[in-house]
């Protein structure tokens, strides 16, 4: 007996079907577009306070922002003419130096981002910001 080959009724799939792919990213983008401004405006923010990795011992350089305005390198108080001049005079013997930046959680952004500007200004690329260890 001879062995008959049955024609099977469904034929060559050549399309793909868009659809469901098409709906599934445009929910995707609707739930996005509802819960990124929800999730970037409500979190508080407390900078002074973060987990990272420990500060650099060797060939860095504190500078210490306090609460009243008064900047300190090396816990000698200085104008920041005179901080200026100090780390104009540090990048020319010492220009691999990191320096890290220890603002009082009191100050306000504008105060540290106008040191950080100062620091920069003295030709300094590698400044870090030093926070205390989290709870």
């Amino acid at each position: 007996m001879k062995r008959r080959r049955r024609a099977s009724n469904l034929g060559a799939i050549d399309q793909i079907n868009m659809t469901p792919l098409i709906d599934l990213t445009f929910l995707l983008l609707i739930v996005f577009m509802i819960t990124m401004p929800l999730v970037e405006y409500s979190m508080p923010v407390e900078t002074p306070q973060m987990n990272a990795s420990p500060m650099p011992e060797k060939n860095s350089k504190i500078v210490v922002l306090q609460k009243d305005g008064r900047i300190s390198i090396d816990k000698s108080v200085m104008s920041t003419a005179e901080m200026i001049n100090f780390l104009g005079n540090l990048k020319v013997s010492a220009p691999n130096t990191v320096i890290l930046l220890k603002a009082d959680g009191a100050c306000s952004y504008n105060k540290v981002i106008d040191l950080m500007k100062d620091i920069k200004g003295c030709g300094f690329e590698n400044i870090s910001l030093v926070t205390s260890k989290e709870d």
